[in-house]
């Protein structure tokens, strides 16, 4: 099994067991932890597969990752009551399927051959997409939308280091190595130690 499936694989768990604890929180039914334990999981690298033309999508060619994301569903429909701070554990998993999601769809593009700026916008949409699903079907927030915090910009990075390092180092796990640990620090710093960037603020017109 090559890296990037191990990543794929990865993501599609973590971001599986996001969407199941969302569902809790929604009061869904168990079909219904299914359906967005496997939106969120596949969301991204759907979107990923589809503008690069791969045929045929990831999880069409292989349907153990919808297998995946539904025994993630069936796990957290069964012990969600027994977690306490749901929304704490969701973010920290959602950070780390961040983390795990913007390398897979760096070096995916990677590999493929394509320029850096596909790169970087196919680990932001891998990474981001999934979760921006899930939020919107529950009628949430979505993470990746909170004023100021480092999400999207957190995949950015972890992207632009892949991309970056693929070119001028001939290790291409040591660059997705980086991309991760990159995205993980940008994202758990913006939640740990309220890392922010400038928002943009509206100013009166002048008379």
């Amino acid at each position: 099994m090559t890296a990037l499936a191990l990543l794929d694989y990865g993501s599609v768990a973590i971001f599986a067991l996001t969407g199941a604890l969302v569902a809790s929180r929604a009061q869904l039914d168990i079909v219904g932890f299914a359906f967005l334990a496997a939106l969120t999981g596949v969301g991204g690298g759907t979107l990923r597969d589809l503008l690069l033309d791969r045929n045929p999508i990831f999880w069409i060619a292989n349907p153990t990752y919808i297998l995946i994301a539904c025994a993630a569903a069936v796990l957290i429909f069964f012990t969600a009551h027994l977690v306490e701070s749901r929304y704490r554990w969701l973010l920290w998993l959602d950070a780390f399927a961040l983390a795990v999601a913007v390398p897979a769809g760096a070096g995916l593009a990677l590999e493929l051959g394509q320029s850096t700026v596909v790169v970087v916008l196919m680990g932001m949409a891998t990474g981001c997409l999934g979760g921006l699903m899930r939020d919107v079907v529950v009628g949430e927030v979505p993470l990746v939308l909170k004023q100021g915090e480092l999400y999207v910009t957190a995949a950015f990075a972890g992207a632009l280091v892949a991309a970056l390092m693929t070119e001028h180092m001939a290790d291409g796990l040591l660059a997705l190595g980086a991309a991760a640990l990159t995205t993980l620090a940008l994202r758990a710093g913006s939640m740990v130690f309220g890392w922010r960037i400038p928002v943009y603020r509206s100013r009166p017109p002048r008379a």
